[in-house]
């Protein structure tokens, strides 16, 4: 699994990484994180808010510091389907 934290560096971006690096410990499982600082890629993702999550290329949050178990629901998959109305029921992306 690879996750990234999409941002250039602000408090809220460390602070994102490390609740990510929290979850993936907690939940044993391997994960490479990885940040992504270059404004233009951050926009190849679409995300116009940082930071932003992106798990496995894709992104399931932008513009919020999600926590810990916000993000251990994402990565266990019980997370980020949109809905019909095109919001993600965990994180309201």
């Amino acid at each position: 699994m690879k996750i990234e934290i999409l941002g250039v560096g602000c408090p809220k971006c460390k602070q994102l990484t490390a609740n990510a690096e929290a979850a993936v410990k907690e939940l044993n499982i391997q994960a490479e994180i990885g940040k992504v600082t270059d404004i233009d890629k951050i926009t190849e993702y679409g995300v116009m808010m940082t930071p932003g999550l992106a798990i496995d290329g894709k992104v399931v949050s932008s513009g919020k510091v999600l926590n810990k178990d916000e993000i251990k629901t994402i990565i266990s998959g019980g997370g980020c389907e949109k809905d019909n109305s095109g919001s993600c029921g965990c994180c309201g992306n």
